[in-house]
């Protein structure tokens, strides 16, 4: 099992990696994909590739499967949407963003969970949670749009841009503790 203070490295830099994707994958959003449909497509087919595959790491950084039934379920949640989504591209691009919304609901609410699990032993969390009930909120707001004119790309992009700013902000929480925890860990050791 690891230590508090090797939970919290891993977690600060999941935090931020998961922050950087969030804003490389926004940037992509709104510049490379105005011009590349085929990057468009890719680019909404990754998005919940990239979640279940965080959560897999997570997972298996956190103690396991068993640890973390919560990221097991949204794994396997995250992927499903990426095979529907592929398929659904064909379709409607409408259909896209009701996929990406009722994803959004249930992702939010797993994160919600495990944030609200991990509360005690990890710093941070209070974002995370904020973060799982503004993804549960984007997601209602998603379906609610569906069948209508939003542009699905843009849409999709602007709740992934609040996600890495939530991811971004709990990486430095993180850090500021880990600082904190030195800190007084430095005084404690000179007393």
């Amino acid at each position: 099992m690891k230590t508090e203070s090797q939970q919290a490295a891993w977690l600060r830099k999941y935090y931020l990696v998961r922050a950087a994707f969030s804003f490389a994958w926004v940037a992509a959003v709104f510049t490379l994909a105005k011009q590349s449909p085929a990057l468009a497509t890719v680019l909404l087919i990754a998005y919940p590739a990239w979640d279940a595959l965080a959560n897999l790491l997570d997972v298996r950084m956190s103690g396991g499967a068993k640890a973390n039934l919560t990221q097991l379920i949204n794994i396997w949640i995250s992927a499903l949407v990426t095979l529907a989504i592929a398929a659904s591209l064909a379709m409607n691009l409408q259909i896209v963003l009701a996929i990406f919304g009722t994803w959004a609901i249930a992702s939010g609410l797993l994160q919600l969970a495990t944030a609200i699990r991990r509360r005690k032993d990890s710093g941070g969390q209070w974002v995370m949670m904020l973060s799982g009930a503004q993804s549960a909120l984007a997601g209602g707001f998603f379906v609610a749009q569906q069948g209508g004119s939003a542009p699905v790309l843009q849409t999709v992009a602007g709740y992934a841009a609040v996600g890495a700013v939530y991811f971004l902000i709990s990486g430095v929480v993180v850090w500021v503790r880990e600082g904190r925890r030195g800190v007084k860990g430095l005084v404690a050791g000179k007393s």
